[in-house]
């Protein structure tokens, strides 16, 4: 049998002197019993996944609010993708693929409805209730909101993956309230799920805009990236119809900039004399980066999907409409209470009306939010 401290020594077998073991844990916040096949990190994602949070993901905004077609991305595919981006860097840089599998499964378990709109809307309507973003609401969610033990609230999860979830870090994030930190290093495989988030981000999106037709293959002729994989795929393949063509041109931008990422790490590893997870209490910045050639490429395709795609008309219109329903339901609930399910109801009196409400709303799914509109201003529909 495959004892967890069999699982815990193939880690100081195989993996890098800088990754995260599972057997040094700085532990959970409520003390318990070791699993005796399972390590923490596994355990950890194991809870993620079997959280209610982490199943809502399927039916909250990517891009494209999730009636508007089953192909596009929601947050739950999105996250699944990231979590394979990230396990292919962590896997080739020698680092603890269970720990970063965690991180990713967990890293936008406190996104709103309606995508960064929603939580633009919510940080807006809270900024005197002591804010809002999602990184701090995630961790609310795995520490107090999931509720799956009778010994306390949340997930209870490890120190690493919590840390994980509050330092999450990419240019689509705004840490906007910042009072709250977990003691320890940046460790590498929390820098890789930050990477592997901002690879699927474009690249995916990229995906779905041009299905979608609100970006067109014309927008992106001028990009350095998009046009060295386009002369590539064309010298190999003659003739590939337009699905296939897509497919294999995302396909290759990830795997351009993945092997980028692995290949540049490496040589910063190195010149910054990184040898144990101790060492990394020492950098200022972060070891897991592109080089500098692959950040110049990656602006402008960057800059096309701002341009062409995030501030589509179609997509503006949607992200303005999101910001109404919840500004809307978050004042029919501050103006009567009462209107909130018991559950969250007896809730307000040890979390205040406001922090209660943000968190009953930022919980909802596109659907069930659009559901509830509808209920609150539309007469004929039954409450």
């Amino acid at each position: 049998m495959l004892t967890r401290e069999k699982i815990e020594q193939r880690e100081y077998d195989w993996l890098a002197p800088y990754a995260m073991k599972s057997a040094e844990t700085a532990g959970r916040r409520h003390a318990e019993k070791e699993h005796p096949y399972r390590t923490v990190y596994q355990r950890d994602k194991d809870r993620i996944i079997y959280s209610t949070a982490f199943r809502r993901l399927e039916y909250k905004t990517q891009v494209f609010v999730n009636h508007e077609g089953d192909y596009y991305r929601t947050r739950l595919t999105h996250t699944l993708e990231v979590a394979q981006i990230a396990r292919t860097i962590a896997r080739s840089l020698g680092l603890n693929e269970d720990l970063v599998e965690a991180i990713a499964l967990a890293h936008d378990l406190g996104h709103t409805p309606f995508g960064h709109s929603g939580e633009d809307a919510l940080a807006e309507l809270m900024k005197d209730q002591g804010g809002f973003d999602h990184n701090t609401h995630g961790l609310r969610v795995v520490d107090i909101l999931e509720k799956r033990y009778p010994d306390f609230c949340g997930l209870n999860l490890t120190q690493e993956v919590r840390r994980g979830i509050i330092r999450h870090s990419t240019p689509f994030d705004q840490k906007r309230m910042g009072s709250i930190d977990i003691p320890g290093p940046l460790l590498l495989e929390i820098q890789v799920v930050d990477i592997s988030d901002e690879i699927a981000y474009d690249n995916h999106d990229l995906d779905d805009g041009l299905k979608s037709g609100l970006l067109d293959k014309k927008d992106l002729n001028g990009v350095p990236i998009w046009d060295e994989v386009a002369g590539n795929i064309k010298d190999r393949f003659a003739g590939l119809d337009e699905e296939t063509g897509r497919f294999q041109m995302v396909r290759q931008l990830i795997n351009l900039q993945v092997s980028d990422v692995v290949s540049s790490t490496l040589d910063r590893i190195r010149a910054l004399g990184i040898k144990s997870v101790a060492d990394l209490e020492k950098q200022d910045g972060k070891a897991v980066d592109f080089s500098e050639d692959m950040n110049a490429k990656r602006v402008p395709l960057r800059e096309a999907l701002k341009k062409r795609l995030y501030k589509h008309y179609r997509v503006v219109c949607m992200t303005n409409k999101a910001s109404r329903f919840l500004k809307s339901l978050f004042h029919v609930y501050c103006d009567n209470p009462e209107q909130l399910p018991p559950q969250a109801l007896e809730k307000i009196e040890e979390r205040g009306k406001y922090r209660v409400i943000c968190d009953y709303i930022a919980g909802m799914t596109d659907r069930y939010a659009l559901d509830q509109y509808k209920k609150f201003f539309e007469p004929y529909e039954r409450v």
